[in-house]
């Protein structure tokens, strides 16, 4: 299941349009790149850190098979 799917699975386009409305009000026009850009790097070292979880576990998984 995608990251934003499980996040956001129930809401329509309105529901999205007000919450950036709020999120424009809250932040600003020029706060909101920041945040923009924060987001996106949280969520780099997210899909990073389940990468190298995955593949740690991929090769323990092999490591038990040659045993």
């Amino acid at each position: 299941m995608h990251l934003i799917t499980l996040f956001l699975g129930g809401l329509g386009g309105s529901e999205l349009m007000i919450i950036a409305f709020v999120v424009l009000l809250l932040f600003g026009g020029k706060k909101l790149p920041e945040l923009m850009k924060g987001l996106g790097s949280g969520i780099r070292e997210f899909n990073n850190a389940k990468a190298n979880i995955e593949t740690e576990v991929k090769e323990s998984m092999k490591e038990i098979d040659k045993k």
